[in-house]
């Protein structure tokens, strides 16, 4: 069966972004592939940044750690979001290191410890103003007293102290000084309570290309990694990444009709002029947000066209003006192009333009940011992974 549309992914851009940031940072790097890779699929991106020299790998849950060891990826794996009652002993088996940031998670993780019978690697999470995870207050102290008492019982090896920013990607912001001064601080009480942490890292893509003094021994990058610049069309200036994902689809229906003609629900929008419709199977299943009517685009044809009317749950509709469309036809949604002109596992052609839609321009036309974009892209949308390897990391 072949799918409607298709995320092309390109492990060399991934690979590339991998290399274009250990430049600038000149630090071990931690290669974000929470949310199956940000919808670039977990596996494969992994293989590609530990192929080009990341040592680390970052999840958010304990299935998304395991589901890497289960194909056969070994290296250095951080899981960080977990219930009190997670399967602790599965991922100290796996080798999985723990983010902590509550004693209540730190009694269960020893718990299942003394289960598995070897010590629990962790990783304590310090709140340093993002006020999500982590711990503030009199809660560190309290969190590295007993992850020290319970590392010299032997229930745990405490190996990183890490937290995460909330505005790095504002350049200038004045909190990224106060976060940074703040961790220095809670790394000084966790080294006061006799914590020798052999991992301290703090910088995520934003802070690692642009702020040396989040950087210490690890970066992750999570948006850089797949080629978003983190800091958008306002940035300090371009870094070199290479965007990974290009979703495209093809016309299926194409239809000329007379001014007058309303378009899709509503309708809320009513053809100015006689044109040419394209109906393309793409909708806010697939990862097409709604709040994109009126300002979203696609590459069709060679140029750009406007999708109108509301975005449906299985497709939408491009008005393609006087443009000779047919049926068949390829389209960009977002890019860039893969430029190697073959077809891609579902038939849908790899080719196309720089000037296609990126996947910036898709979250400023719903409002969001770009990590929304990728990771909404549907589980029905097929993948096709360029220089994808057989193996194993």
């Amino acid at each position: 069966m072949s799918a409607l549309a298709e995320a092309v992914v390109d492990l060399g851009a991934i690979a590339d972004n991998v290399r274009t940031v250990a430049a600038v940072t000149d630090t071990a790097l931690m290669a974000v592939v929470k949310a199956d890779g940000f919808g670039h699929g977990a596996v494969p991106v992994a293989r590609a940044a530990l192929d080009a020299g990341a040592r680390w790998l970052g999840v958010t849950s304990a299935a998304e750690a395991l589901a890497l060891r289960g194909a056969g990826i070994t290296a250095p794996t951080l899981s960080w979001l977990h219930r009190p009652d997670d399967d602790f002993a599965a991922l100290i088996s796996a080798g999985v290191d723990v983010g902590v940031s509550t004693t209540t998670h730190l009694h269960a993780i020893v718990d299942a410890a003394h289960q598995v019978g070897v010590p629990a690697t962790v990783q304590l999470k310090v709140d340093t103003g993002l006020s999500r995870n982590g711990a503030s207050g009199d809660d560190w102290p309290d969190l590295v007293a007993w992850a020290r008492k319970y590392e010299v019982e032997g229930g745990v090896q405490v190996r990183g102290v890490w937290s995460h920013l909330a505005d790095a990607d504002t350049p200038g912001s004045p909190g990224l000084p106060h976060q940074v001064a703040t961790f220095e601080e809670a790394l000084r009480v966790a080294r006061h309570a006799g914590l020798s942490p052999d991992l301290v890292h703090l910088a995520n893509s934003a802070a690692a290309l642009s702020a040396p003094r989040t950087r210490f021994d690890l970066c992750r990058i999570g948006l850089a990694l797949y080629g978003v610049d983190p800091f958008g069309a306002d940035g300090p200036g371009e870094f070199g990444l290479r965007p990974a994902m290009t979703l495209r689809t093809t016309v299926i229906n194409v239809k000329r009709v007379p001014a007058g003609t309303g378009v899709s629900y509503g309708p809320e929008y009513v053809t100015a002029r006689p044109t040419t419709l394209a109906l393309l199977p793409l909708g806010y299943a697939d990862g097409l947000p709604r709040a994109t009517e009126g300002r979203a685009e696609v590459w069709l044809g060679g140029r750009r066209l406007p999708i109108v009317g509301r975005v449906a749950m299985d497709q939408c509709v491009v008005d393609a003006g006087a443009a000779p469309v047919a049926i068949g036809d390829p389209v960009v949604v977002f890019g860039p192009s893969t430029g190697d002109g073959r077809a891609g596992r579902h038939g849908i052609a790899t080719t196309g333009d720089p000037a296609a839609p990126t996947v910036t321009e898709w979250a400023r036309w719903a409002g969001t940011n770009p990590h929304e974009i990728l990771t909404g892209v549907g589980a029905r949308v097929g993948r096709d992974h360029l220089h994808e390897r057989a193996g194993n990391s």
